[in-house]
């Protein structure tokens, strides 16, 4: 059966600043454990902590510009671009450049704390 997700569920998220995490889908707001939907705002200079997810993650930048540092180098993506990051890669997230970034992320499963192992 449809259902319809009439709002988000507002995240608390983790980094260097305060960063807005709206699921639509997971395991938090509709009990989804197989993938997560999520849109991210993020300000000018926040990074979150390195992680070794359990999960792929696929980025679509919608507004602002991305950096995604890997162990094999750096990635920035802009607008309309978008970053497939793989499970069991090392990887980390930040909004270096003014206006930060809008985007969404897909996880394939779900997004979870326990599965996330963020550096300490």
């Amino acid at each position: 059966m449809a259902r319809l997700i009439e709002a988000p569920a507002r995240i608390t998220a983790v980094g260097t600043r305060e960063k807005i995490i709206l699921e639509y889908i997971g395991r938090v707001h509709s009990g989804t454990s197989d993938l997560s939907l999520a849109r991210m705002d993020s300000p000018a200079g926040w990074s979150g902590p390195g992680q070794t997810p359990e999960f792929d993650e696929f980025t679509l930048v919608l507004d602002g510009t991305l950096r995604v540092e890997t162990r094999d180098g750096v990635l920035e993506a802009t607008a309309g671009q978008a970053v497939m990051a793989p499970r069991n890669e090392w990887v980390r997230y930040s909004t270096s450049h003014a206006g930060g970034a809008r985007y969404i992320a897909v996880c394939r499963p779900a997004f979870s704390p326990e599965t996330v192992h963020r550096d300490e």
